[in-house]
């Protein structure tokens, strides 16, 4: 697993799936915010295609997405077990599986305890990813 050629097989595998889900949640919420009040007003003051995409539809298209960012990434870690397994690639996933079939019960609570952790810090990151987008949604 030294060079790159050995990574293309097992990274279309994990991340093709997953691409297709935000591909379908960004093109559903670009088209709804697209056909909004708001984003009328700014092409009528004459603002640019590029300035009001930029400013007003993606911005707030985005929110959608960043939604099930943190839930995909999760499932991208858990699904990795599979990958690992078939691919043979020496990692956590593949660690996991292991310990399960000789039921080594610590470190199944171990690699469990360390994906939960890792879903609740994306959450937390997609958490703070809506006050940047956002201003409305800060915390104070």
């Amino acid at each position: 697993w030294d060079t790159p050629r050995h990574w293309v097989l097992p990274t279309i595998t994990l991340g093709l799936g997953q691409l297709a889900i935000i591909a379908r949640y960004t093109r559903s919420s670009i088209l709804d915010i697209i056909r909004s009040d708001y984003v009328r007003t700014a092409r009528a003051k004459g603002l640019s295609n590029s300035a009001v995409m930029m400013r007003h539809i993606l911005k707030n298209g985005l929110i959608p997405v960043v939604t099930i960012l943190g839930p995909i990434f999760a499932a991208i870690g858990t699904g990795s077990f599979f990958v690992e397994q078939v691919y043979s690639i020496p990692g956590m996933g593949k660690f996991f599986v292991t310990s399960m079939s000789s039921r080594d019960y610590n470190m199944i609570m171990g690699v469990i305890l360390l994906y939960g952790v890792f879903l609740g810090i994306m959450n937390l990151i997609v958490d703070l990813l809506y006050g940047w987008l956002d201003p409305r949604i800060r915390f104070d």
